[in-house]
């Protein structure tokens, strides 16, 4: 029954965002909101500075009106467009903070994490209390073996929504390269959402189009970046189709990516406290690569190719 609303929704979300980026996008230059550069980076990076960032509004703003005509008494869709749109705020601040406020650390860390803490609380007891799916999840590769994880379901919930938000984040540092892997991601989980026949099917077809659309703009070489606004959005939007369709443990197949940037990050901060001495040349990884020699569209080609390859295994996994 939502095979038609999905196609209208990636088509209405990919429209709106083709509209939207040619007039936001200047507005957000003539804001000043514009892309603070680290100078320990490539040096390729430095001419990106004052590249109007924050476009993750453009995102949001086509995912929420989408989902108006497409969500209307769609209890789980609503319940991931709540956390979109809630992670998605928690970056807005961020980013207003650091481009605005000229206070380049943002939002503190403990803030952060509490706001954080409150958006996976509220969806945390959606799934407890006003759904079916409980504390039970799928294991990829079990034939649908589903196994319920109890009272430590809570603990494994926070550590899946705050790993994955944050590590959508660290991948958010190339031209296209989150907005890239993330549409792939989100295109793995709408068929799923296409097979299983489920309800939050519209919305994940809603973050298709407007990522294929703001693509058109994000691309290298961006017009325009996604800032915090867009990559904690896309992480929640991410973790919490992942729990609806009962199946977060897809996301270290699918979202392998995200994994590796987030893990290259712990091990250069640990192994360097340790040792002062750095594992990668720098982190998150991709920047490694760029520092090693490869341009920024082949990493970008590269792990992109990979998450299409993951996603097709993750398809396998469902079976």
């Amino acid at each position: 029954m939502y095979y038609n609303a999905a196609i209208y929704a990636a088509l209405i979300a990919f429209l709106i965002n083709l509209i939207l980026s040619p007039i936001l996008i200047p507005f957000l230059s003539r804001l000043k909101f514009g892309q603070y550069v680290r100078d320990d980076g490539p040096k390729s990076h430095l001419k990106k500075a004052g590249t109007p960032t924050m476009g993750g509004i453009i995102i949001l703003i086509s995912i929420i009106l989408t989902s108006i005509l497409f969500l209307k008494d769609n209890m789980d869709g609503l319940a991931v467009l709540f956390v979109t749109v809630g992670f998605g705020i928690v970056g807005f601040v961020d980013d207003f903070i650091k481009v605005v406020m000229k206070r380049s650390l943002g939002l503190r860390a403990y803030q952060k994490i509490i706001a954080q803490l409150i958006i996976t609380g509220f969806f945390g007891y959606y799934l407890l209390n006003s759904t079916n799916i409980g504390t039970k999840i799928i294991v990829p590769f079990s034939g649908g073996m589903v196994i319920d994880l109890g009272i430590c379901f809570i603990p494994f919930l926070i550590f899946a929504m705050l790993g994955t938000v944050n590590a959508v984040n660290l991948t958010d540092g190339l031209d296209g390269l989150a907005s890239s892997v993330t549409v792939l991601v989100a295109t793995f989980f709408t068929i799923v959402s296409w097979g299983e026949n489920s309800s939050i099917l519209p919305i994940g077809a809603a973050v298709v189009g407007s990522l294929l659309g703001f693509l058109l703009f994000n691309s290298h070489p961006a017009k325009v970046f996604m800032g915090d606004t867009g990559s904690l959005a896309l992480g929640g939007f991410v973790v919490s189709t992942a729990f609806i369709l009962k199946m977060p443990l897809f996301i270290i197949i699918v979202g392998l990516i995200y994994v590796i940037e987030a893990l290259s990050v712990m091990l250069q901060v640990g192994y360097f406290k340790m040792t002062r001495k750095r594992i990668f040349k720098m982190a998150p990884i991709h920047h490694h690569f760029e520092l090693s020699g490869w341009t920024e569209t082949k990493v970008v080609s590269v792990f992109c190719i990979i998450t299409a390859v993951m996603c097709l295994f993750g398809l396998l996994g469902v079976q």
